[in-house]
């Protein structure tokens, strides 16, 4: 019974892992020179660890709604942790005094004018999302 439950948790990490990856893409505005991230970069600019683009302009990360699907999925690929453990991240960190959040926005088309308009801002949207002019795909690798 223990290597059937074991099987199936297995099982379901490989299946989320890739439906995951495909639910969300990281975006900046078209003026950054970023053309890719790794994984711990991204972590480190939406925790706030890292302030400035290697050209020295300031970082303004923005993360969608605490409770869409999109940054679950963003937490969990990204991060490596649950939504939820990155609020608590953030808990700790206004109590302690050492940083805020990045700001929410509560959807897809507010991430795009929020990057659009700022020019060190990075976000992420859902795979599918319209992006327009003004903000490009970043590559996480």
């Amino acid at each position: 019974m223990k290597r059937i439950v074991l099987l199936f948790l297995v099982l379901g990490a490989c299946i989320a892992g890739p439906a995951y990856a495909q639910a969300y893409q990281v975006i900046v505005n078209v003026g950054n020179d970023v053309t890719s991230l790794s994984k711990d970069e991204a972590s480190k600019l939406f925790l706030k660890q890292t302030g400035k683009w290697s050209d020295g302009k300031a970082v303004t990360p923005v993360d969608q709604d605490r409770d869409s699907k999109v940054r679950e999925a963003f937490s969990h690929v990204v991060h490596g942790r649950s939504s939820s453990a990155i609020t608590a991240y953030w808990q700790q960190q206004i109590f302690s005094g050492q940083d805020v959040p990045p700001i929410e926005k509560a959807g897809d088309a507010d991430v795009v004018s929020f990057v659009q308009a700022n020019a060190g801002a990075v976000g992420y949207v859902s795979g599918g999302a319209t992006l327009g002019s003004g903000v490009k795909v970043v590559a996480i690798r």
